[in-house]
């Protein structure tokens, strides 16, 4: 077993190497969404750039020494695979020297180059805002790869440092791409710190509350194992790394040493029961086994209900973890247990144990006895303290059930209601570190130059030439910016031909042709695709700081609305788009989408847990505890003011999946115990103190791991870290204070309607008796 355990290491290595980085647009809508679809295929492939921008300021940026710099640093650019063209202010000067004076070079002196700039406001309006700022465009195609991109990005800081510009002038690289590289290359780096960050906390914990056993910090490697197993499975099955699915690892760690502390527990408490090794390994896997598989089986059925939502990342996050899950499970009860078996049986063979063994009495009873003795007296004071802290809480909820009960379900209503307020947040320059010196270029640059947010309209016509569409693109152009406060600007083809044309569209088709065969294809290419379509865009500004993505949804139902009242010319289909549209999605996703995952997470779990046990009562009381946590969950997002995200949406599901776990370890146990002929209320005393303690250092270690997402740069992780963390510790106070009363009210009201139903049916089979 063990060989085969390292074979599958070998694999998951090989496999681990697969994994790719996304943090696109793609990981956030669903590839078969009919919105995407229009996005990806009809925009992104055909229409859309993606520019990486560098910035220049200094004291005057209109001087013929940057100029020339910045000449050279063009000229270097251009030769890069995957740049389909530049733009920059000395490659406009030189245009339009060329126009002045037939010359196509830059002049040589500041005042002409000044000259050039100040008298055409229009031209460089936009790529020299004011006297001390400036920016070269470096365009992409918007479909280029992630490996298309880092390559531009490294080649253009390349050239920038071979430009030679003026020592007074600081250059800044930024745009969307390099923005989106730094983030997959800090989503890769903050990688090994949570999971390192999660072992370190793991082995404070074990050496904490787990030290009633030999070889304590076991699991912790057990665990590891499985991790390594789900990395590879990761790469095989091509589940990308993403900002949701890289805040999995920590979680795994936290619920699947789980498996392995259960194991280890019972296995530990079998030794010394039994003394055999071989009957206390069949006891382990008996009895923990299926216990487990139930908990890990009702876990996944939780995180089953992550496919239900349309955003891929939160999609990938539930296989990983259900993978992952798996994964730990097998590891545990293989590697698991077979080591502890290994470990105790060589520690038989230890020279020093067999000196002490001499030393002994040689009576093999007594000898067993005393050893069964130290094991038991070995590190068990805080076991007993746990024991007896929770025998007593146990107590105390049974006692006074009706308040507990009454207090959990007002806090949980009172959760739901305030859960409705909770905000969404769907910018993903919030997610990243707010410190992140792309992310500071990038804004630096929108403060500068004015961020530009875009609707997209793609237009399918017959004939692009046709001087009808032309004109109504035209009109509605600028009805649209003339009544939309929020759209600042439109530009189309129609721009090009107008400008071409005096001001003005021709009347028919031939004459429009004749325009386009002079326009640059690089210009036209940008508006038009073949003969049967073309683009027309929106500036909406900032809009997704400014109106949000909600706004962006009613400015788009508007333009629709605009273009029924004014419609396109017969045979013409309009398509709105763009970026900003997509998220509109999102949206939609994480308000309907993350209730749906949960309440389908409840008839999951119920549904599974019906089929395993044919018990109403046993499938009821384990699901209402985690109901009441969700609850609680979402007054806690209220009064810490932390708001939904892809990673925040998917709590309701790891609620029922990690919380369901204890409930059901704790069920387990007490009906174990009440088969063993003890009362309803000696069995839940036994159950909270024979095994409370070993779901304290499981509720422990999963609350030690799930920190690790604290000490996480991105603050999408912080804020779902420290919500899990409390929700966590709701589940644990759930499993001890809401759990029992509950057991005890649903199974004696069960076991008393069960003797009546016997009392009447004794009594009738009397009474025919009698009869007869």
């Amino acid at each position: 077993m063990l060989l085969v355990a390292f074979l599958f290491i070998i694999l998951s290595i090989q496999g681990a190497q697969l994994i790719e980085m996304k943090s696109g647009t793609e990981t956030f809508v669903g590839k078969d969404s009919p919105l995407y679809q229009d996005y990806d295929h009809l925009y992104q492939k055909i229409f859309q750039t993606q520019s990486i921008v560098v910035m220049v300021e200094g004291n005057e940026v209109k001087s013929a020494d940057l100029m020339k710099a910045v000449d050279r640093l063009e000229h270097q650019i251009q030769a890069t695979n995957g740049v389909t063209e530049t733009t920059s202010p000395a490659s406009l000067i030189k245009t339009i020297n060329y126009q002045m004076t037939g010359r196509y070079e830059l002049p040589d002196t500041d005042e002409e180059i000044k000259a050039i700039v100040d008298g055409n406001p229009k031209v460089f309006g936009q790529i020299i805002p004011d006297n001390t700022h400036m920016m070269i465009s470096v365009v992409m195609a918007g479909s280029a790869s992630e490996k298309t991109q880092e390559d531009i990005l490294t080649a253009t800081e390349g050239a920038v440092s071979f430009a030679d510009f003026p020592p007074s002038y600081n250059i800044i690289v930024t745009g969307d791409p390099a923005f989106g590289i730094s983030m997959n290359y800090e989503m890769s780096s903050s990688m090994g710190i949570l999971l390192g960050l999660s072992a370190v906390f793991m082995i404070i914990v074990l050496l904490l509350v787990f030290r009633h056993v030999r070889w304590c910090l076991l699991p912790l490697p057990i665990v590891l194992l499985g991790i390594v197993y789900t990395f590879g499975a990761m790469g095989y099955i091509r589940i990308p790394m993403s900002m949701v699915s890289m805040a999995a690892f920590p979680i795994l760690i936290g619920v699947g040493i789980d498996y392995a502390i259960q194991f280890h527990n019972r296995l530990e408490e079998e030794l010394q029961e039994k003394g055999n090794k071989t009957t206390a390994v069949i006891e382990t896997v008996k009895h923990t086994g299926p216990a487990v598989l139930t908990a890990l089986a009702m876990t996944a059925l939780g995180f089953f209900s992550l496919f239900t939502s349309t955003v891929p990342m939160i999609q990938d996050f539930g296989k990983l973890l259900m993978i992952g899950v798996l994964m730990c499970y097998f590891s545990s009860i293989f590697v698991g247990v077979i080591t502890i078996s290994l470990f105790d049986k060589y520690s038989d063979k230890n020279p020093l144990r067999k000196i002490a063994n001499k030393i002994k009495p040689a009576n093999p009873e007594r000898k067993r006895e005393i050893e069964k003795k130290e094991k038991a007296e070995d590190g068990s004071e805080s076991d007993r303290l746990i024991g007896r802290v929770l025998k007593k809480t146990t107590d105390l909820t049974i006692k006074y059930d009706v308040i507990v009960l009454g207090v959990a379900l007002l806090l949980c209503f009172g959760g739901l209601y305030l859960d409705r307020s909770v905000p969404i947040q769907t910018d993903v320059e919030t997610f990243v570190p707010q410190d992140m010196p792309s992310l500071v270029d990038l804004r630096h640059m929108g403060n500068i130059m004015g961020n530009s947010d875009e609707l997209n309209l793609i237009i399918k016509v017959k004939d692009t030439a046709n001087p009808d569409v032309l004109k109504w693109i035209d009109q509605f152009s600028k009805h649209e910016v003339a009544s939309n406060s929020h759209i600042y600007s439109a530009s189309s083809i129609v721009s090009l031909v107008k400008e071409r044309n005096g001001g003005v569209i021709p009347d028919t088709s031939q004459e429009i042709e004749n325009i386009y065969s002079e326009i640059p294809e690089t210009q036209k290419d940008r508006y038009m695709y073949g003969k049967n379509m073309l683009l027309l865009n929106f500036d909406i500004g900032n809009a997704v700081s400014d109106i949000k993505v909600t706004g962006i949804e009613e400015l788009t139902n508007i333009v629709k609305q605009d273009m029924q009242w004014m419609p396109a010319p017969a045979g013409t289909d309009v398509t709105i788009t763009g970026n900003s549209v997509v998220y509109i999605e999102v949206i939609s996703a994480l308000t309907s989408g993350r209730i749906a995952m949960t309440f389908l997470g409840l008839i999951l779990v119920l549904g599974g847990l019906l089929v395993v046990y044919r018990d109403w009562v046993k499938a009821l009381v384990p699901v209402i505890p985690m109901l009441i946590v969700i609850g609680w969950s979402g007054g806690v997002m209220s009064f810490l003011n932390i708001s939904y995200t892809p990673l925040t949406a998917t709590l309701g599901a790891l609620i029922l999946g990690v919380g369901s776990e204890y409930a059901i370890l704790m069920m387990e146990r007490y009906f174990e115990e009440k088969d063993k002929g003890a009362s309803p209320l000696e069995a839940i005393e036994m159950t909270s103190s024979k095994i409370g303690s070993a779901i304290v250092a499981s509720g422990a270690t999963t609350v030690f791991g799930f920190m690790a997402l604290l000490a996480s740069p991105f603050p999408i992780i912080t804020d779902f870290g420290t919500v899990t963390v409390i929700d966590v510790l709701l589940a644990l106070l759930a499993t001890f204070v809401v759990f029992p009363p509950l057991i005890i009210t649903f199974d004696t009201w069960r076991d008393r309607r069960k003797g009546l139903r016997t009392t009447k049916t004794e009594t009738k089979k009397q009474t025919s008796g009698t009869k007869i």
